[in-house]
């Protein structure tokens, strides 16, 4: 398998120069990922991603993911604002070929006011699920034309909750170009779980494995309080068999990549270090 990192970039994605390439691969990780606004999009020049390309190529890293950032929500019931948000992926899209991206990440969002993954009771009415199958789709047609995959990061939060509903909604979608993220993590919906998380790792993966060809690694560990709080830890310092987890993205994707993400830059080299060791011992060679 392969191991990178979101994050270690600047926020500007035309400033990435070899340094900070280099600072990537002395942690033994060959790939990266970053993130641009959807806004921004439009000012991007072509030859300024023909520049990253250039750079990561001439480094021998690859660009594993390329997310859009966007605060509508792709079930919105106003039809204008689904409109702009998918011709906001559409130009993702085009960026994230012209970079030679691996993958092309998005999300659904929450029609809760605080954030894409505020939860709402309103994400559960009858006429979402189907508002987002059509802006998947017209996503896809995009998706197609330009030979870029678009992954959905999906959580237990928003409408996409669970492995079901996730392999629900590709199925429908029903194109090759349209997949998720393995993002174990956000599909832990109680304590219980977490306490057989083998089991539900078992799980997660069984699903999701075939339609989720780029990962996160994290960890998770139990929140303190009088009501479940389920929260992300550095690889090896939280309660998952991440053994179970890295020996099942082994057998879907052997040049697949899992990614660390949501640290400070400062705790990536405890992440990276961890992650090896973990796939050491479970026979799951890093390459």
């Amino acid at each position: 398998m392969r191991l990178g990192v979101v994050g270690m970039m600047p926020a500007d994605f035309r400033q990435i120069t070899a340094q900070h390439l280099e600072a990537v691969r002395a942690l033994k990780l060959s790939g990266a990922a970053f993130h641009a606004h959807g806004d921004q999009l439009g000012q991007i020049q072509s030859h300024e991603c023909r520049k990253v390309r250039d750079t990561f190529a001439q480094a021998g890293m690859d660009l594993a993911q390329f997310g859009i950032g966007y605060g509508e929500c792709l079930f919105d019931p106003d039809r204008q604002v689904r409109q702009g948000v998918v011709a906001k992926i559409e130009r993702g899209i085009e960026v994230a070929a012209q970079l030679d991206a691996h993958y092309c990440l998005i999300r659904t969002g929450s029609l809760s006011p605080r954030g894409a993954y505020s939860p709402s009771f309103r994400n559960m009415e009858s006429e979402c699920l189907p508002r987002l199958v059509e802006t998947l789709r017209a996503v896809t047609h995009k998706a197609e034309e330009e030979g870029v995959t678009v992954v959905v990061e999906t959580h237990n939060l928003t409408i996409m909750d669970s492995p079901e509903t996730n392999v629900l909604v590709v199925e429908t979608v029903g194109s090759e170009r349209l997949q998720v993220v393995m993002d174990y993590v956000n599909h832990f919906q109680s304590l219980q779980q977490v306490y057989r998380n083998v089991e539900r790792l078992h799980h997660i993966f069984d699903l999701m494995g075939p339609i989720a060809p780029v990962g996160h690694c994290k960890d998770l560990k139990l929140g303190e309080g009088l009501v479940l709080h389920l929260d992300e830890a550095v690889p090896g310092e939280g309660v998952l068999d991440l053994e179970v987890a890295l020996q099942r993205w082994e057998s879907f994707y052997p040049d697949g990549y899992l990614l660390l993400e949501h640290l400070p830059d400062a705790q990536y080299p405890a992440a990276s270090a961890n992650t090896h060791r973990i796939a050491a011992d479970a026979g799951v060679r890093i390459y």
